[in-house]
């Protein structure tokens, strides 16, 4: 039996990877091991098998002993272990949640919904490294994967709308804790429907402008505000997070002439999901229906949402998909600039198909690929 050995478990990603995998019922047909990096010796998750005390993480002989390491414990962990594991002869399967391998010549990132081709080559291969993608681009990619599929797209630019979750829970509980004082500043205003708005918005932005504002995690305001601005500056003037998009898009395609895609990812005040406003050039005019067919039909997780005011409140906001896997595209229509150019908003939860997921399912399929 396959031993699986499991870090990074009680983080975001991480739990929401174990609760995935418990509605499942994924354990089972291999023995699951918990390593932790700070608790060993302490009781492992109830995942309904026997509960055993947590194993180190940091060692080496344990690890040395799985044929699989799940990690959602991040870059550091990956930099410092997977080194001295692949040093040490190790020749197991490494599937990671974290961004440090992904470029690797000798890694696959993983989204099979989209790409399934690739990891079975990569499989046959002898790839031993698979590696979940980022969540912009993950979702990017399930919502128009029938688009890729048919070859129709020439290049993308994608504006996203990034929720809270993707910086982590402490941004998370930042975000809260700036709402909070943003309502308690006007409380008492609020509780008075003649009160002048323009005192309320006098306060609001006074508080948010204090130097006692929570933004030890932001670096700015961002409940009532926006930050146009995701991870480290690149060369180019992209911030990493945009970069990511053209790098990531093409390796996960494994595309033979690369696609350009870019645009200007953006922090906003959504507690998880992240958006996304694409402009695609096609590579030529394809009749709106006919899109929309291709775009529904490339996944049992993919909807298209019909382009009005109702649909579109009910069904395409991050409160709509918060906790499911649905990947609603809507507002799908030709732009002005000619009929080759298309223009849609498509919704994803990013701790699921961002993250989670493309982890617990890669899993069960080199499970499937070792017998």
């Amino acid at each position: 039996m396959a031993k699986v050995g499991f870090i990074g478990w009680r983080g975001m990603v991480g739990s929401v990877l174990m609760e995935r995998m418990r509605a499942e019922n994924d354990f089972k047909g291999f023995d699951a091991i918990f390593a932790s990096t700070s608790q060993i010796g302490q009781n492992g998750p109830d995942v309904g098998l026997p509960v055993r005390p947590l194993e180190n993480a940091y060692d080496m002989e344990k690890l040395l002993d799985m044929d699989i390491i799940v990690t959602c414990q991040g870059s550091d962990y990956t930099k410092k272990m997977y080194p001295q594991l692949r040093g040490n002869g190790w020749i197991g399967y490494w599937i990671d949640a974290a961004s440090a391998l992904r470029m690797e010549d000798d890694a696959t990132i993983v989204l099979d919904p989209v790409n399934l081709d690739v990891i079975k080559q990569s499989l046959e291969t002898g790839i031993k490294n698979y590696i979940g993608g980022n969540c912009t681009v993950s979702l990017m990619l399930m919502a128009m994967a029938g688009l890729f599929k048919k070859g129709l797209i020439e290049w993308v630019t994608s504006m996203t709308y990034q929720a809270a979750s993707g910086a982590g829970a402490k941004n998370m509980r930042e975000l809260v804790s700036q709402m909070d004082v943003i309502a308690k500043s006007c409380d008492r205003l609020l509780d008075h429907p003649e009160s002048a708005i323009e005192e309320i918005d006098r306060n609001v932005i006074t508080r948010m402008r204090h130097d006692a504002f929570p933004t030890a995690q932001f670096g700015a305001a961002l409940a009532g505000s926006l930050i146009p601005w995701i991870d480290s500056p690149m060369p180019s003037g992209q911030t990493r997070e945009e970069w990511k998009g053209y790098a990531e898009t093409n390796k996960i395609l494994k595309t033979k002439i690369p696609i350009p895609i870019d645009g200007i990812c953006v922090r906003i005040g959504a507690m998880r999901c992240h958006s996304q406003a694409l402009t695609i050039k096609l590579k030529k005019n394809v009749p709106l229906e006919e899109i929309k067919s291709y775009i529904a039909g490339a996944n049992d997780w993919v909807r298209v949402i019909d382009d009005n005011k109702a649909d579109t409140l009910k069904y395409l906001t991050p409160a709509a998909v918060t906790g499911t896997l649905d990947v609603p595209v809507g507002r799908i229509r030709k732009l002005n600039m000619g009929p080759e150019y298309l223009t849609c908003f498509t919704v994803g939860d990013q701790l699921l198909w961002g993250a989670a997921e493309p982890v617990r399912r890669i899993l069960k399929i080199v499970l499937d690929h070792i017998g």
